[in-house]
Parts: C-alpha cells; structure tokens; sequence
C-alpha cells in the first residue's frame, strides 16, 4: 500500500510513503562512497557512488526499499503482487562464454544507483540485465515488486513479468502497485476532464446549476485507498501542485503531494 512520487522545482526530489501496519525492520541507511559492496553474481564492487535511503539490514548487508545516490538517480522498489515474475540464474556454458549481466531482486537497487549516474546509463544496462528471483536467504525470500527509476530529467518504470522485462517512460513520475503501468496510464482517461479551475454548466443549459464551493473542478477525483485511486489521485496533486523555487517551500509542498495519498491506521484491514 505504497505511493512514489517525483516533483521538480528549482531541484529535484523523490520520495515516496511506506502505508504498513507493522514494521520489517527499516532504517536509514548510508553506504559511503566506494564501500565494499558484495554482489550475488558479481566481484565485490569497491568503486561505487554514495547510496543514501530506507533499508532492512541483514547480516551487515542493507536490502534498500528506496534510495538516492549522490547523482541524483533515486529508485523505489513498491508491492507488485501477483504480477511480477523473476527469471531462472543464467549459468555459466560449458564453453565459458562470458554469462549476462544479472542481478538477484534483493540488491536490484544498490545493483543500479552503485554504478549509474542518470536514468539514460540505467536504460543500457537494464537492456541486458536478467534480474533473478534468488533469495538473500531461505529466511527472507525474493518480495514481489516492481520499481520507479529518476532524476531531473527522466523517470522510468520497471516491471519484471512473465513475458519479460518491461521498462516504461513515466510521464507523470508516480508509481503506486497493482495494476501494471500500463494500465495505470490508460485509466488516466477516465479523469481528464477534471481541472483545478472552476468548472463551467456543460450539463445542460435548460438548467442553471452554480457552483457551491471551490474546488469543484476536481469533483470525480476518487479518495479510496486502492492503489489505482491513489495513483489518480497523486498524479493530479503532483501535475498540478505549485510552489516557489526555494528549498523549504519545495520540500513542503512535496510532502502535502506525499499526503494526499497518505493512509491512516484502522482505515484498511
């Protein structure tokens, strides 16, 4: 039951809510530049950008539910249950043909904002990548999930399915959970006629109807939980939310786009 969102003033941010009941054990997390950072499929990495973001830690080893490297490349991993869909490990051929790049789920994240500085360097290697469902061990199995990738000046999303790997421009810089962005994307249409300026009579003009409050552009705008609503919803906060350019208007203002989707405990079981 989580929400990303991006927002873009005179800097960039990315953020996103963490709507749980209870807690697996997250905290912040620093990796500093050029820690030692062992891969499932790789050579320990010692040349890495700095990696700040909400982590569960295992073993010394932080499996990063959100994070920004010192880039300004920020990724979030959110619920994508019941469609995402991991590949087998690619073993090594008899020859010794060189294998693909592959990362295991759990260190997707650290595997992405370690080694690129933009979302155009993650593009690249995303294109060849074989994301695993290797556990990090027995006690803590591969979460079901699909991911939003940005910086200031593109937002993608990711989402490991049967039928592949599928990377997705994201327009709007949200992600919410299930359905897949594609479909997210389509339902949008059923929204576009709602606007944050007044609305105007086009229901018939044998009636005189008046508005009533302000705010009636956006009457249809729906205030459910669902992850589909919430991604209606935030969509239309983040599109049309303003602020001025200074840091700590910005930072204010993201956070009221942040909590417009914000989830208060009893409301869903």
């Amino acid at each position: 039951m989580c929400t990303a969102a991006t927002y873009k003033s005179q800097d960039f941010y990315f953020g996103r809510t963490l709507d749980y009941e209870f807690s697996y054990g997250e905290e912040i997390v620093i990796m500093p530049r050029n820690y030692p950072i062992p891969f499932r499929f790789e050579e320990t990495d010692r040349e890495h950008y700095a990696i700040i973001g909400t982590a569960h830690v295992a073993d010394g080893y932080p499996m990063f539910y959100d994070a920004v490297n010192e880039k300004g490349l920020g990724m979030a991993g959110l619920n994508f249950v019941g469609n995402a869909v991991y590949r087998q490990e690619i073993l090594p051929t008899e020859s010794g043909t060189e294998k693909a790049a592959q990362a295991a789920q759990y260190e997707f994240i650290t595997w992405i904002l370690s080694r690129c500085a933009n979302v155009s360097q993650a593009r690249e290697k995303l294109e060849t990548l074989n994301l695993t469902e290797t556990p990090y061990s027995e006690m803590l199995p591969a979460a079901q999930l699909h991911w939003i990738l940005a910086d200031k000046n593109e937002c993608i999303v990711i989402e490991p399915m049967a039928d592949g790997l599928h990377i997705y421009d994201n327009p709007v810089g949200v992600l919410t959970n299930n359905p897949p962005f594609e479909q997210q994307m389509f339902m949008l249409n059923n929204y576009m006629g709602l606007s944050p300026k007044q609305p105007e009579n086009h229901f018939t003009d044998k009636l005189d109807l008046n508005m009533y409050s302000r705010g009636m552009g956006a009457l249809g705008l729906p205030g459910d939980l669902s992850s589909a609503s919430r991604f209606a919803r935030v969509a239309f906060t983040k599109m049309n939310a303003v602020s001025d350019d200074s840091e700590e208007e910005s930072v204010a203002q993201f956070f009221h786009i942040l909590g417009s989707v914000d989830q208060q405990r009893g409301c869903c079981e």
